[in-house]
């Protein structure tokens, strides 16, 4: 049986509220937070009513999705799981499901080697290894890097509709820097992934900033609000000169040597640190020095730190003492420790 978008929506909150042990779950809280959580992400005002939270729990029981979801009454007043291990995300794929699957992925592998489609290779790889593990009863054959504490990452659908949409936004932030949360009345334009986090990026005023998913709170679309669209041509151009998502449109890239030792030259060349990298030098004992043309930002510090000792800056000399500075600090902290 298909489910539409809001069924789906509505779903997920119940299970998330439903394997949530900490609180106790009334009809009305439920309602309440579905409510919240479909105007958050569809803009619908009117919420649920008692009567279809009472039907998506009986249709969540039955084997008509497939959920057959152990949801018990506590007390004749509370809701929850009587299995607290139960998840409808963790039913296994029917064989409809995989069958369909299977053809996506083949139909998905046909573009792999097709300029236009690289950025697809990892995603039909990634279903290539789901659907064969599911199938097959297998372990998982490639293992892929993830964050299992990111948060945040459920804004992405409500972010990615405003951006589309050209919708301004009011989103309630806490930096780790700040004491306390701030509203922001903030123009949305692109999303981006950087190890593992995704930011927003856009204007706030006349501000081009960038804010972490995870330090988001609340979204609220707000039509009240003229969008100011984007000035910059390309996202490609806007980020070509970093490392990150740090970016100071007023300040030009510099030219960067670092030294790399021979244990990791092999490791730099083949993954380089920036589009822009090349080997300037090659020594006789296997060390190379490297150039890129990149912006001074926290995180290509943050990069050459991570290298340790293999790595040393040859230029420019401000670079240089920065990082000679941030060593320094280092080694105080663990003389400190003694």
């Amino acid at each position: 049986m298909p489910i539409n978008k809001n069924a789906l929506i509505r779903y997920k909150v119940l299970d998330a509220c439903l394997r949530n042990r900490q609180r106790k779950w009334t009809l009305d809280m439920l309602v309440d937070k579905v409510s919240d959580a479909l105007h958050e992400y569809e803009g619908i005002s009117k919420g649920a009513s008692v009567r279809t939270i009472q039907y998506d729990i009986q249709m969540m029981r039955s084997d008509k999705l497939g959920y057959n979801a152990p949801i018990i009454v506590v007390e004749k007043k509370y809701y929850t799981y009587e299995d607290p291990k139960y998840s409808i995300t963790n039913l296994p794929i029917s064989h409809a499901d995989m069958q369909q699957m299977s053809e996506a992925v083949e139909l998905l592998k046909q573009f792999k080697g097709f300029e236009h489609f690289n950025n697809l290779n990892d995603v039909v790889q990634k279903l290539e290894d789901h659907v064969y593990s599911t199938s097959k009863k297998q372990p998982s054959i490639i293992h892929f890097e993830k964050n299992e504490r990111l948060t945040g990452i459920h804004y992405l659908d409500v972010l990615y509709k405003a951006i589309q949409e050209k919708k301004g936004l009011s989103i309630t932030y806490k930096s780790f820097k700040a004491e306390s949360a701030s509203i922001i009345t903030f123009h949305p334009w692109w999303l981006k992934e950087y190890k593992n986090r995704w930011f927003l990026f856009g204007m706030k005023s006349d501000t081009i900033l960038n804010l972490a998913l995870d330090r988001i709170l609340a979204i609220v679309t707000d039509e009240k609000i003229q969008y100011k669209p984007s000035q910059i041509s390309s996202i490609d151009d806007y980020f070509r000169d970093v490392i990150g998502v740090t970016v100071s449109l007023n300040v030009r890239a510099e030219n960067v040597r670092l030294w790399v030792d021979a244990g990791n030259a092999p490791y730099v060349e083949t993954k380089p640190l920036h589009h822009s990298q090349q080997v300037l030098e090659r020594n006789k004992d296997g060390s190379i020095i490297i150039g890129l043309k990149v912006q001074l930002n926290f995180e290509l510090e943050r990069e050459i730190l991570g290298f340790g000792e293999t790595m040393v800056v040859k230029s420019p000399e401000r670079l240089r003492k920065r990082i000679i500075s941030k060593t320094n600090s280092m080694r105080e902290n663990y003389l400190d420790l003694n």
